[in-house]
């Protein structure tokens, strides 16, 4: 008898051992599952590059008839602090502007200084340039080609876009202003009254690595990836002593 239920005892135990491991991995999966959601979420808080039109570049139809910039827009989350990467030529220029008749117009001839930027690209030896343009404002951003009378603008070369708070602004670009200052001023050709709208070289602050797809900043990448490693290492470890 003492034999038979030893027996059983032991038989219990044996089950016991079996289901303990797999609770262990059920654990391990779980806080993995929890550390890559946080990698995730502070990967998705990154400020971002976006090269607009990607591989297409910045174009009017008559040049590129692929381009669609509003479908380009579609399904991108753009934040305070995010770059906008224009690759074009020098006969296409960046307008920016917050102004939604400027906008429907094609045309910054009668814009205001203070909601209308043209944004002038560094200074290259070849036809081909790279314009970087931080988001700085929240709310409804609108981008076009100012050239030929607006001519490009009418033929697909504009944009819209809804800048969200997100992180805030980095320290760099905090006071817009100051930054933002022109290093010259066109006066628009043909504007009544000599309205005189920004020109600004787009190579101040440039992000580290305009003219990728999509690049996070360095800090916030090593971060994400700091995550995963320390939620991989927690897993092995309790894979080990389980």
């Amino acid at each position: 008898m003492l034999s038979h239920f030893a027996g059983k005892e032991m038989t219990g135990s044996s089950r016991s051992s079996r289901v303990l491991p797999f609770s262990n991995h059920a654990v391990c999966y779980l806080l993995l599952f929890v550390f890559v959601i946080l990698a995730i979420a502070e990967r998705s808080n990154a400020y971002v590059n976006y090269t607009v039109g990607d591989s297409l570049g910045w174009y009017d139809r008559l040049q590129e008839p692929d381009v669609n910039y509003q479908k380009w827009v579609a399904g991108k989350n753009f934040s305070l602090g995010d770059f906008l990467v224009f690759n074009t030529d020098k006969n296409h220029s960046v307008v920016q502007t917050y102004n939604v008749t400027t906008y429907k117009r094609c045309d910054y001839n009668d814009a205001e200084a203070d909601d209308t930027t043209e944004w002038s690209p560094p200074a290259q030896p070849t036809a081909k340039v790279s314009i970087a343009v931080p988001l700085v404002k929240e709310g409804m951003n609108y981008f076009f080609s100012g050239n030929y009378d607006g001519r490009q603008c009418r033929h697909g070369q504009h944009f819209k876009i809804n800048v969200t708070h997100g992180r805030g602004l980095p320290e760099s670009l905090k006071h817009p202003a100051e930054a933002l200052a022109p290093s010259k001023q066109e006066t628009s050709a043909g504007a009544s009254g000599g309205v005189v709208v920004p020109s600004v070289p787009s190579s101040f602050d440039n992000p580290a690595q305009a003219g990728t797809a999509v690049a996070e900043s360095g800090a916030e990448e090593t971060v994400a990836k700091m995550w995963i490693c320390l939620g991989l290492s927690f897993v092995a470890v309790l894979v080990v002593i389980g």
